[in-house]
C-alpha cells in the first residue's frame, strides 16, 4: 500500500509538472508573436495595441495567472524531482553505463536554475513595472513598454545576458517539449523521430525569435 501509493504521488507530480510545462511552452509562443510587433516599422503601433489588449483583457488576466501558478507548480516539483533522483543515486560510480537518456536531460535542473533567475530579471524590468512595484526608468512613462524595451536592449550588457539565456532556454526547451510526450505516453517508437525534429525546431525558432529583437536593437535600430 505505502509503495503504491509513493508511485502514484510521484507519477502525479511528473503529470502535473508536464501540464505546466506544456502550457509554458504554448505561452512562449503567443509572447513571441507579441514581441516581434516591435520590430515591425510601424513606430510600435501593433506592439502597443497588443499590450494594451493583454493588459486590459480580463480573461487574459486569468490566464496571467494560470501561468503564473504553472510556472511555480514547474519550478517546485523540478526542485523536488531533482532532489528525489538525487537521493535515489546517492553514490557516483567510477565508470558510469551508457543511458538512452537525452544528454541535456542530466541538465534540465541546472538550465532552469538559470531561466528561473533570469525570468526574475525580465520581470523586474517588464511586468513589475507595469504593477507598480518597480520604478519605470526616467522619463519613461510605467505602461510604455516598447521605449522600456528600447532603452534596454540597446544596452550591450543587457542584450548579451537575454541572448545567453534564450540560449540556455533552447536547450531546456528542446528536452522539455519531448519530456512532455513522454510524460503522457505519446514518445511511441514509431513517432520518435517526428517528436525529436518538432522538438528542435520548437527550440530553435522560440530561442531564435526572442534573440532576434536583441540583435535588431543592437545593430540595426537607429
Amino acid at each position: 500500500m505505502g509503495n503504491n501509493f509513493f508511485q502514484v504521488a510521484s507519477i502525479t507530480r511528473k503529470v502535473a509538472m508536464g501540464a505546466a510545462g506544456f502550457f509554458l511552452i504554448l505561452f512562449l509562443v503567443v509572447h513571441l508573436g507579441i514581441n516581434l510587433c516591435m520590430l515591425r516599422p510601424d513606430d510600435g503601433v501593433w506592439f502597443r495595441a497588443a499590450s494594451d489588449f493583454m493588459g486590459s483583457n480580463y480573461i487574459i488576466r486569468i490566464i496571467e495567472i494560470l501561468l503564473f501558478l504553472a510556472l511555480l507548480v514547474h519550478i517546485v516539483l523540478g526542485v523536488v524531482l531533482w532532489f528525489m533522483n538525487k537521493r535515489a543515486r546517492p553514490k557516483r560510480y567510477f565508470r558510469t553505463n551508457r543511458s538512452e537518456t537525452a544528454f541535456m536531460s542530466k541538465f534540465m535542473f541546472h538550465t532552469g536554475v538559470i531561466i528561473a533567475v533570469f525570468i526574475v530579471f525580465h520581470l523586474f524590468h517588464f511586468f513589475y513595472v507595469k504593477h507598480g512595484v518597480v520604478a519605470p526608468p526616467e522619463g519613461v512613462a510605467k505602461d510604455d513598454f516598447i521605449a522600456m524595451a528600447e532603452l534596454l536592449f540597446t544596452n550591450a550588457f543587457y542584450s548579451f545576458t537575454y541572448i545567453i539565456a534564450l540560449v540556455v532556454l533552447g536547450f531546456h526547451l528542446n528536452h522539455a517539449f519531448q519530456s512532455v510526450f513522454q510524460t503522457f505516453g505519446l514518445y511511441h517508437n514509431k513517432y520518435y523521430t517526428l517528436i525529436r525534429r518538432t522538438a528542435m525546431v520548437y527550440a530553435v525558432v522560440i530561442a531564435g525569435g526572442y534573440i532576434l529583437i536583441p540583435v535588431y536593437y543592437l545593430f540595426f535600430f537607429q
